[in-house]
């Protein structure tokens, strides 16, 4: 191929994110024209309103996939965390890039680390799995909806509606903002499990032999077992954006290690489960893992998650 054609979200962070794959293929093939077919979608659109109630994170791709099959592009770079597990036919999963820090991060004008906030302080956030973990341990904190791109969400922030937003590490230090705000803090997976596949990038394209070879390069083996497994877990417990799900394999050496939690929003009730596996047996740990969590009644759990949810927490 001489021409490639980048379908990407308009955002800043989906912006460097198409235009960092961009600078490695053109490294890789000095010849290859590439452009960029900047879409807004409906979840840009609509920032008042949570996602879990309009369709959820695949809102973000679901109309760049079009653009692909309408053969207006080639294929799309995604935040992985983002991307649904199954796919339109035409379409794949060719490639997974190097994974950044996948910790969640806290930003704030005023405070050092969570464990600094005061009695009643208001966090910002939309994220069902973020809200689960920190009434968990911190039940007395005011968690407040958030939504809009990064620079939207620190400069609410700035202006003083929330004392802490929590964002994803990974796509801050992309940006570089990590000096926007007085105090920048990644958030220890002791205290929360991140989301599934945080901090990997997922090359979705036109599924062709040619596009394939092309675009193997990228992939990053440990990324790979890492997000194969997290990936996995969601799918077998059948758990999309609207319920609260943390899970969260590292890779050390020749070991896996694989944390997981699930509950309600308003941390009533969670489960946790951990396990180890050698890094070769890493292809059925996912599905381990979810099993053991619908053994102890995970799927109905989730299901009274969505429900709590949608009549409770985005309704207020």
């Amino acid at each position: 191929m001489k021409n490639i054609i980048i379908a990407t979200r308009g955002s800043q962070l989906a912006l460097w994110q198409a235009e960092h794959i961009k600078a490695l293929l053109m490294e890789r093939y000095p010849s290859l024209h590439i452009d960029l077919n900047i879409i807004k979608t409906k979840g840009d659109k609509i920032l008042d309103t949570p996602l879990a109630k309009i369709g959820g994170k695949g809102l973000f791709t679901k109309e760049l996939e079009e653009e692909m099959l309408r053969g207006n592009a080639h294929l799309a770079v995604h935040s992985l965390k983002d991307v649904p597990a199954e796919f339109p036919e035409g379409l794949a999963l060719v490639a997974l890039t190097k994974r950044e820090d996948p910790r969640d991060a806290m930003l704030s004008e005023k405070y050092a680390s969570l464990d600094a906030l005061p009695q009643g302080a208001v966090v910002g956030t939309t994220s069902l799995r973020r809200r689960m973990q920190l009434l968990a341990k911190r039940p007395d904190l005011v968690i407040k909806n958030l939504r809009g791109n990064v620079n939207t969400r620190i400069r609410k922030l700035k202006e003083g509606e929330f004392d802490v937003i929590i964002l994803a590490t990974a796509g801050i230090v992309r940006l570089g903002l990590q000096e926007e705000v007085r105090y920048f803090a990644p958030i220890e997976k002791t205290w929360m499990i991140p989301a599934s596949g945080q901090a990997a990038l997922g090359i979705e394209s036109v599924d062709t032999p040619e596009l394939r070879e092309m675009l193997a390069f990228l992939n990053d083996d440990e990324a790979i077992i890492e997000t194969t497994i997290e990936r996995d877990f969601v799918r077998i417990l059948e758990g999309g954006c609207q319920v609260p799900i943390g899970v969260n394999a590292t890779l050390e050496k020749d070991h896996i290690h694989v944390k997981a939690m699930v509950g309600l929003p308003d941390a009533s009730q969670i489960l946790e489960e951990s396990l180890t596996y050698k890094r070769e047996e890493y292809a059925h740990v996912g599905e381990v893992l979810a099993k053991r969590m619908v053994e102890r009644g995970a799927r109905a759990l989730l299901k009274e998650a969505e429900t709590m949810a949608m009549t409770v927490i985005f309704n207020d």
